[in-house]
């Protein structure tokens, strides 16, 4: 296999290690800028408080100590202007020449020559993800001037990574809340508003949290230790599922991620994603020395804006217009959508213009009809 495809399996199984475990992040972004030859990556993210979190690979972080300590951050030019181009909302790859002319004043800026260039930085290429539709997810590959921008092949790859970043988040977005971060993981797993099962390479159940337990004999079945799905429609795709996790080959970590839906005979809506753990990172915690992958449960409430994630996966739109249609379609308005979201009011006009154009519609009430009957029912 060539030596990019081989860069980019062992970040994928990174990515998904560090589900679990947000110490494993660092390792996992390092991996992401092997798959380029880069310097290193960045994933940051943003809540609808205005908490910010930032984690950096291992390289970049006396750079990152310098851009805290120096306040460099009032300098970055280049996140103020994707910022106000809506860029870093839209779930499209994006680098340096999507943000404006890459001229003698873009290259001499200090950002650049007194700061980036001094760590060996310069081009970036980024993409947003979107793990809670609360939370907005950035994350980023820096490499040096010397070498070309990144090209739309190499955008296509940051791309596919943060489908996968955006999957493993799931979990270990909700594990790095601030009054979760000092807990044992499994105290932390404990406390998370989502079902979580630890399985062993059987599928047999190792660990299932208190939310995962309350599932069980609704949504869940357990059969001779094994986890199964209540729902005859559901049950052969979800044995299917677990299988192919489990087995864990290049293929299946090479997959699309997609989520997988489900409806008890309640009508309780639950989207479903399960994380493959390599053995490499079971062993850095005794609490996962014997699970092999993890199924997490989030259901999908109908008083609640439906996920960005399947919104954008059933209906065939970007990522950022699937967060617009989330809202607008649960009732928020555009502005409003615009004021949570963090993005100009027009950026959020527009996605939503695009999106009524995709799918044939015309008023926001269509929009709130075709989310209830495809997403949430």
């Amino acid at each position: 296999m060539p030596a990019v495809a081989d860069h980019f399996l062992a970040a994928v199984e990174a990515i998904y290690d560090a589900a679990p475990d947000p110490s494993l992040w660092p390792d996992a972004l390092g991996k992401v800028a092997d798959c380029f030859d880069d310097a290193g990556a960045i994933l940051e993210w943003r809540k609808e408080d205005a908490t910010f979190g930032v984690i950096v690979s291992e390289s970049l972080i006396a750079a990152n100590r310098e851009f805290v300590e120096r306040q460099w951050t009032h300098h970055n030019f280049k996140g103020e202007r994707a910022m106000r181009a809506g860029l870093y909302f839209g779930g499209e790859p994006i680098t340096d020449r999507h943000i404006g002319p890459v001229d003698d004043a873009y290259l001499n800026h200090p950002f650049n020559k007194e700061f980036l260039a001094k760590y060996g930085l310069g081009w970036f290429g980024a993409v947003s993800v979107s793990p809670d539709p609360r939370i907005g997810v950035l994350v980023s590959v820096q490499r040096a001037f010397e070498k070309p921008q990144y090209s739309d092949a190499e955008l296509k790859v940051v791309s596919a990574l943060g489908r996968r970043i955006e999957k493993s988040l799931r979990l270990s977005v909700r594990l790095l809340d601030a009054e979760l971060t000092n807990l044992g993981l499994g105290e932390a797993l404990a406390r998370i508003g989502a079902g979580v099962f630890a399985l062993d390479w059987s599928a047999r159940v190792l660990f299932a949290n208190p939310v995962g337990e309350s599932l069980i004999g609704e949504v869940f079945d357990v059969v001779d230790g094994h986890l199964n799905v209540r729902m005859p429609p559901s049950r052969a795709q979800f044995e299917s599922a677990v299988s192919q996790t489990l087995r864990a080959e290049a293929q299946d970590l090479l997959a699309e991620p997609r989520p997988f839906l489900v409806e008890t005979a309640s009508g309780r809506r639950f989207v479903f994603y399960l994380l493959p753990i390599s053995a490499r990172a079971a062993s850095n915690r005794n609490f996962l020395n014997r699970t092999r992958a993890i199924v997490l449960a989030i259901e999908q409430k109908t008083a609640e804006p439906p996920d960005p994630a399947v919104v954008r996966d059933i209906l065939g739109l970007t990522l950022g217009e699937a967060r617009v249609a989330s809202l607008v379609g649960s009732g928020v308005a555009p502005k409003l959508a615009a004021d949570r979201l963090g993005i100009a009011e027009d950026t959020a006009r527009n996605a939503l213009k695009r999106v009524f154009e995709k799918l044939d519609i015309s008023r926001q009430s269509e929009l709130a009809a075709l989310l209830g009957r495809l997403v949430l029912r």
